[in-house]
């Protein structure tokens, strides 16, 4: 069975932030991931890790003003500067979280005659970061998303990560397989699971189509988990999923072992 973590930003939000460390080992989960850890001092994030005997696996690079249109930095012609400062604000968090991975977020793109620029400015960011990135140890993955839940994401399909990914060409720059996101978008999640397994350091699940827990919906996760298994994955995979109810309740699925 693979190793579960926890994404408190989705589950657990019956409790306050910082009691969702404690409610997440409780219920059997070894680490947690998170969107973004920026609303509170690192050293305060690292003490409930530790209290709580919690290993941190993922967050994200800041994504600038969802509000104004901003989910992320690293594909938007311009945005350059505010991508390498994310990059470093990223890594400041992990070096004390411990986490080896960090999502760069790629942001959207508002008009698709601007697809060639945006993936020019992508591949140039992420060749500028890589040695920084792996001068701290740390890896940075890029995720599809679907269309549905962010219109406009920049990067949406597993064979255009993996042209951005193999153009780059370092090896602390990897996929993030989120098997929600491309089942919306491309469906044959065994298919795309073996064909860009060397690629991925970081998978997450959620039902489809509500994105609740991995066992209410369209998708076989034990066929998926077996698989995991039966490829060799040693990585972590991220509960990315919001509860159809109660968190515990919908807990079923998962055994904590």
């Amino acid at each position: 069975m693979p190793k579960f973590a926890a994404n408190i930003s989705m589950m657990f939000t019956e409790k306050d932030f910082l009691d969702r460390f404690a409610a997440a080992a409780a219920s059997g989960f070894a680490a947690v991931e998170f969107l973004f850890p920026y609303d509170w001092p690192a050293g305060e994030l690292k003490a409930k890790l530790d209290e709580n005997g919690l290993i941190q696996v993922l967050f994200n690079t800041f994504s600038g003003d969802v509000e104004n249109g901003e989910r992320g930095f690293a594909a938007v012609p311009g945005k350059e500067a505010e991508f390498e400062k994310a990059v470093e604000q990223a890594l400041d968090y992990a070096e004390i979280l411990g986490n080896s991975c960090i999502h760069a977020m790629s942001g959207l793109v508002t008009d698709d005659s601007e697809r060639a620029a945006c993936r020019a400015t992508m591949v140039a960011n992420l060749k500028r970061a890589a040695p920084v990135a792996a001068a701290r140890g740390k890896t940075l993955i890029i995720e599809p998303i679907n269309t549905r839940d962010i219109p406009g994401y920049f990067l949406n399909y597993q064979a255009q990560a993996r042209s951005i990914i193999e153009e780059v060409g370092a090896d602390n720059i990897r996929l993030q397989f989120d098997l929600y996101h491309c089942q919306i978008m491309e469906g044959d999640l065994a298919v795309h699971m073996r064909e860009y397994f060397n690629l991925i350091s970081h998978m997450q699940i959620a039902g489809i189509p509500g994105r609740h827990e991995p066992d209410v919906g369209e998708v076989n996760y034990s066929f998926l988990f077996d698989l995991m298994d039966e490829l060799g994955y040693g990585g972590w995979v991220g509960c990315e999923y919001r509860p159809k109810g109660d968190t515990l309740a919908g807990l079923g699925w998962f055994s904590g072992d």
